[in-house]
């Protein structure tokens, strides 16, 4: 790993650390034992994206603690009380995330560590570039578990990979391989997990020294967001929010997910082991 600059900062409460190696940000989800995503930690992101996406914004890495997981989507535990306004609060962070991701006018790379699942693969979509280790899979299991996916994530899935296979992966709930993923666009490399951060900082670099208004420019072009065209995802994101969190199939369904993840909760700390990030002896 390349050495690490003096630069280094955590917001360890929400579980999201960074560290600047060589111009480049490495940002990694850590929040045991999935890195699901809470309020806090969206909090936390989308202020990484919008704060350093001023003046002289640098590349980012985006990646997850450990060899299991890359970010595992929601942290079901938001989606358990009996008050709708935390869920929609949530999903609100959710999309600010994805917009703040967006409009972010340097590189982002995302080196998938692990099960990139949900609100993960969100996530992953608005990276630039996606690499992602052999082991790595992907899907949204979220019409098994009673939730739904942000209106952005589900239109950005459908423009990169094409309306069939995002149908296959959304209404079928179940999880695809890399390889899959890879031949159907959601993931550009396969690398293996020993050289998959090094690999994202060097394609982070290489882009990095591109003209940057240059690339601001295309990566706008390119992405073609609107402001008026997210209002209409962020409502839409709410309202069905408000129609499936007290539909009770869909709370049945939350009810089971929860109970049979708090059984199956990693035990021993080999599904935290640590990859190559930067947040090693904090």
């Amino acid at each position: 790993m390349t050495a690490l600059s003096a630069r280094h900062e955590s917001d360890a409460a929400a579980g999201l650390w960074t560290a600047g190696y060589d111009g480049v940000v490495v940002a990694t989800l850590d929040r045991p034992p999935a890195n699901a995503l809470n309020r806090a930690l969206l909090l936390a992101m989308t202020a990484l994206f919008r704060d350093r996406g001023q003046g002289d914004p640098a590349p980012i890495v985006i990646t997850g603690a450990g060899a299991r997981f890359f970010c595992a989507g929601g942290d079901i535990k938001e989606a358990d009380g009996a008050a709708a306004d935390p869920v929609e609060d949530r999903m609100r962070g959710f999309h600010n995330l994805l917009v703040a991701m967006e409009r972010y006018p340097a590189p982002v790379i995302a080196a998938v560590n692990g099960d990139c699942v949900g609100g993960g693969v969100e996530y992953a979509l608005f990276a630039d570039v996606v690499l992602a280790a052999p082991h790595a899979r992907f899907g949204f299991p979220e019409i098994r578990h009673g939730l739904l996916p942000a209106d952005k994530g589900i239109q950005r899935l459908v423009r990169l990979i094409g309306t069939r296979p995002a149908r296959d992966l959304l209404l079928n709930g179940e999880l695809v391989g890399a390889e899959q993923a890879a031949r159907w666009g959601l993931v550009d490399a396969i690398i293996e997990p020993d050289r998959l951060v090094e690999e994202a900082l060097g394609r982070a670099r290489e882009a990095g020294r591109r003209a940057p208004v240059l690339y601001a420019a295309l990566k706008q072009a390119v992405n073609d967001y609107d402001d008026a065209v997210d209002q209409r995802r962020a409502e839409l994101t709410l309202a069905k929010a408000a129609s499936w969190f007290n539909d009770p199939v869909a709370r049945g369904l939350r009810e089971g997910w929860r109970q049979a993840r708090a059984s199956s909760q990693p035990s021993d700390e080999g599904a935290r082991a640590p990859n190559s990030t930067p947040h090693s002896g904090r």
